[in-house]
Parts: structure tokens; C-alpha cells; sequence
């Protein structure tokens, strides 16, 4: 699993383009898997604090109870935004329970659930001209773009 630091270090321009996206909402689709194994999705709010990625949750919501059943997660930035492409994160969800840490990332000591993003897939798809791209980062493969003009065929390209 790969901190947001370390997806920063691997990938540093989409790191600040997916940043930036994600900063520019407040709200974003947060999708977490059921017991029954089926999709939910649910609004949850970030938090970029030091070289992490958190996501809370007020006591006893169900996504709180998905993610500490099944860590893994994928994360749509707010939809109604356009400017800055289609941004997404996927991996694994980690409960953070010391309680200086929830202090320092919360601000205060209320009740909560907080959990540490690991990321493990990075997506920002954007159309430049005519042209369809995806600039896509997967831990422990490549950073690639894909640019399709038109009806054209794909270009591939190995960013890293």
C-alpha cells in the first residue's frame, strides 16, 4: 500500500492534478463494499493533512462499519465540478484509533471514525481539444497516459 506521500513522490504531476480536484469540492462519492459484498456509496468529505489522505466519519455510520470490515475502497471526486477533469483514487482504508493523531487531524477530540487512505490506483480522465486522455498511476506498475483524438486509435505513453 502507498501513502499519499508516496503516490506524490511516484507520480508528482498527477499527485497535484488529482490534488487540485479533489480540493476543489468539499463533498466527494465515497464507495465502500457491504457485507453482503455489494457496492455502497455514500458522501464523505477529505482530508489532506501532512503527507496523508484521511476520510472521516461521524460514530456509527455505515461506511464506517464497511471500511472496518473490508478496507477497500475507490473514491469519484464531486461530480458537478468540471473544470479539472474526472478525478479518482481507489485502495485500502486504514481506521486510525490514536488519539493524538485524530486530535491533530480533526482539530479537536470529538467522537469520530477516521481513516488513512493507502492508495493503490490513481484516475484523471480530461478532454484536451478533441482528444480523450486518461493519465492513469497504479502502485507497483506504470504511470501511463492514454490519448484517443477523435475516433482515432489509443496512444499509449509510459510517464514513469
Amino acid at each position: 500500500m502507498t501513502s499519499w506521500r508516496g503516490f506524490t513522490e511516484q507520480a508528482p504531476g498527477l499527485a497535484a492534478k488529482i490534488h487540485r480536484r479533489f480540493t476543489a469540492g468539499e463533498t466527494h462519492v465515497l464507495a465502500t463494499l457491504r457485507k453482503d459484498g455489494a457496492p455502497r456509496v455514500s458522501g464523505g468529505e477529505l482530508d489532506f493533512h501532512g503527507a496523508e489522505i484521511y476520510v472521516g466519519a461521524l460514530p456509527g455510520a455505515v461506511k464506517a462499519r464497511d471500511l472496518r470490515r473490508d478496507g477497500r475502497f475507490a473514491l469519484h471526486a464531486y461530480p458537478g465540478i468540471t473544470d479539472g477533469g474526472d478525478a479518482k483514487l481507489a485502495g485500502i482504508a486504514v481506521e486510525v484509533t490514536d488519539p493524538a493523531e485524530i486530535a491533530a487531524v480533526q482539530g479537536n477530540t470529538d467522537p469520530c471514525h477516521l481513516f488513512r487512505l493507502e492508495v493503490t490506483d490513481a484516475v484523471l480522465t480530461w478532454v484536451e481539444g478533441s482528444a480523450m486522455v486518461v493519465e492513469h498511476w497504479k502502485e507497483g506498475g506504470d504511470h501511463v497516459r492514454f490519448t484517443r483524438s477523435g475516433t482515432g486509435p489509443v496512444e499509449r505513453t509510459v510517464l514513469g
